[in-house]
């Protein structure tokens, strides 16, 4: 057994400034990709050129979007929307989200990546190898927007996304370590970008933690995002919406904070990934600060119960994502997540100074079913 982790989190430079007024928030490169989607298959039908165009984000609200061009024929027509990514520093910021769309015989949409759009080669991501790196809400927003133009039951487009410059790009990113070669990612959950603000977002989580303690309340429940905690509210109605604290990479702030106000019990609810990295004792669990440790994820499979091909297949794995696919292909998810989860929770029980009970959940990918945990009664059944 390796040794106990060290508890890990860097600490910010003295000289990081709070910047004087909020963050601007921008549009990640799917809701761009939907925007310019939607400017080109409204163009393609009307043979119009289009000035702007409103679409729909995951969370019901509307945008609406200036057409930086657009170009049209009666079989094919192009449309470019350029990303604003507010205050973010976004690599993909200013980059030409473009959409060229043609009909096709079969109804609905096919969606193709072009000029600049990595390809999926490893597994782990959620994306089949091969396909365009474009992830599963750009998706769904894509075909939304072309929906709301043409009758998608009966009418069929094919819409080819490209960036150019996109693989220039991509050299400032992680994509080609995952595999994802050739260009960007088309990524977004919410379809907004929340500037990552290492001073701000800190502060915002503990202040976070400090209004529930103010209100009385002695557990948090520690969510790495939006997705996990819908997940954590649905497994622990019982608590009080204010309980549930979206921690981001920050559990060792948040941990800290939990202290100081006296709170007795933390819950933290995950994904593979992000619990690898506290398993192994990082508390920072930014990209740019920490990767995941395979050779971790490696013992977790074994202590339980994988086969030597299995562990092996693991210390290899391309992402946590990766690993937990390796598990449930396997059938290993549960008893290798609750061992990782049981880690995890050693792990916080010791930055809780004794003075924290902890519990931890793992989430999959959508972040609905809970499918390992340190209490049996929490894991959905299939």
């Amino acid at each position: 057994m390796r040794p106990e982790p060290e508890l890990r989190e860097p600490d910010l430079p003295r000289t990081a400034k709070v910047r004087p007024r909020a963050l601007r928030t921008g549009w990640t490169t799917g809701t761009c990709a939907s925007a310019a989607a939607k400017a080109a298959v409204t163009a393609l039908r009307d043979q119009a050129h289009q000035d702007s165009v409103e679409v729909a984000l995951p969370g019901g609200r509307r945008v609406r979007f200036p057409v930086e061009s657009c170009a049209y024929e009666p079989r094919q027509a192009t449309a470019v929307v350029v990303k604003d990514a507010g205050d973010d520093p976004d690599v993909t910021h200013g980059a030409q989200l473009t959409a060229t769309v043609r009909w096709r015989a079969e109804p609905g949409v096919a969606l193709e990546g072009g000029e600049g759009v990595g390809v999926v080669t490893k597994p782990g991501l959620g994306i089949g190898v091969g396909e365009p790196a474009i992830t599963a809400t750009p998706r769904a927003m894509i075909a939304q927007a072309v929906g709301e133009v043409i009758d998608l039951a009966v009418t069929g487009a094919r819409v080819v996304i490209s960036v150019p410059g996109g693989e220039r790009m991509a050299r400032k990113t992680t994509n080609a370590r995952l595999g994802i070669l050739g260009g960007i990612s088309i990524l977004g959950t919410t379809g907004i970008v929340r500037p990552f603000s290492t001073a701000s977002w800190r502060a915002s989580v503990e202040q976070a933690v400090s209004v529930m303690a103010a209100q009385g309340q002695h557990t948090v429940v520690l969510c790495t995002g939006g997705r996990t905690e819908r997940g954590a509210m649905a497994l622990l109605p019982e608590l009080p919406e204010v309980c549930f604290v979206e921690v981001g990479d920050f559990t060792g702030a948040a941990l800290r904070r939990a202290l100081a106000a006296g709170l007795s019990r933390v819950i933290f609810v995950g994904m593979a990934g992000k619990l690898a990295k506290l398993a192994a004792g990082v508390l920072m669990t930014h990209y740019t600060r920490s990767k995941v440790d395979l050779g971790l994820l490696e013992e977790v499979t074994r202590a339980a119960g994988g086969t030597a091909a299995a562990a092996a297949e693991v210390a290899a794995a391309n992402t946590g994502r990766h690993a937990y696919e390796i598990w449930e292909r396997a059938g290993l998810l549960r008893a290798a997540g609750d061992e990782l989860c049981r880690r995890v929770r050693a792990v916080l029980l010791r930055a809780g100074q004794g003075r924290l009970d902890a519990d931890v959940a793992m989430v999959d990918f959508s972040g609905t079913r809970v499918v390992a945990a340190t209490r049996a009664e929490w894991v959905s059944r299939p």
